[in-house]
């Protein structure tokens, strides 16, 4: 009778647990394996019945197609509507994961000024709109910060749904110092105006973190060396992809390589460390950089762009020009 009541016991057991419903023995292992409904996580981390209304920053991957969170496919799962910067990428990582992509809408920088009302009105309706990049965490390099400031004034709740970026990813891989860092995003295009710019950013005490494109790496690095002085860095592409690469070296180094090898595909991340500790330059090393620039610039140009490179006040490099132009001149 034992045998036989032991056997009705283990048959009721499984059939519990096939209905789903839970016995003794089953609290048991599942408390064992830490599996339950969520009563025992803590609240952020509990699964969402529902979906408040309101904006969604959705952050996507920047390269690996499976760097997306649970949280982020939820939302996009969940949203009435999903602004993004080309409908097309987006549309891809939607049908991947068995999304549907009819809700999506256009905003970008070409357009924000006409999206984003438009958008406010699905927002101020009561609706979930998912706000997504091309890939990585909006905001950063994208209009994404207009629309949340309409929000914030129109009393919209926001919430962010954090997860892959660029600028995280290379710090981390860079192993350069990450106690203090500055995103830059791209530096100006053209030579001067790069240089003059990366003057005005020399001094700051931490590692920097750009965006280039492959076409004029090799001439920012030589401009990053020129004006940051020959620091050490590191250039990241495909980052998460096939064919991510990792190269360190010094900026002139780094610059060398690619005048050699010629641009390189994909997308490119530069991680450069903070100020070397060199001291003020030296004069003489201040005029000779003056005498070059002006065999090509005006006065004006050339003293601004050594005030930016050096440090000294704009007042000093104008009247060491003005003193090397008269003494050229006689």
């Amino acid at each position: 009778m034992a045998q036989s009541g032991k056997k009705r016991g283990a048959r009721s057991q499984a059939k519990a647990e096939k209905r789903g419903e839970e016995t003794s023995a089953s609290r048991s292992v599942d408390a064992g394996l830490g599996i339950d409904d969520g009563s025992r996580l803590p609240e952020a981390s509990k699964p969402q019945q529902r979906l408040a209304h309101g904006l969604y920053i959705v952050a996507t991957p920047i390269g690996n197609a499976a760097d997306i969170t649970l949280r982020a496919l939820d939302i996009l799962t969940r949203a009435d509507v999903i602004a993004c910067e080309d409908t097309r990428v987006t549309g891809k990582l939607l049908h991947m994961h068995g999304i549907e992509h009819g809700k999506l809408v256009s905003y970008h920088e070409h357009n924000a000024a006409k999206a984003g009302p438009q958008l406010m009105e699905h927002l101020n309706s009561g609706e979930i709109v998912a706000l997504v990049s091309d890939a990585g965490t909006p905001m950063i390099n994208d209009p994404g910060y207009r629309l949340v400031e309409l929000c914030r004034q129109d009393g919209i709740p926001v919430n962010a749904a954090p997860g892959p970026s660029a600028v995280t990813n290379a710090l981390v891989l860079a192993g350069l110092p990450t106690d203090r860092f500055m995103y830059c995003g791209f530096p100006p295009p053209k030579q001067g105006k790069r240089r003059t710019w990366l003057g005005e950013i020399a001094s700051v005490d931490a590692t920097l973190v750009f965006l280039e494109s492959p076409q004029r790496l090799a001439s920012s690095l030589s401009d990053m060396a020129a004006v940051l002085g020959d620091r050490p860095a590191c250039v990241l592409r495909e980052m998460t992809k096939m064919f991510e690469e990792t190269r360190h070296g010094s900026l002139q180094d780094l610059a060398s390589h690619y005048e050699t090898s010629g641009p390189p595909k994909g997308e490119v991340t530069m991680v450069v460390g903070g100020p070397l500790d060199n001291g003020p330059p030296e004069a003489a090393d201040i005029e000779g950089r003056l005498r070059d620039l002006l065999r090509t610039e005006s006065v004006r140009e050339a003293s601004s762009r050594i005030a930016a490179e050096t440090g000294i006040s704009r007042r000093d490099a104008y009247n060491m020009a003005l003193t090397i132009k008269a003494e050229d001149e006689t």
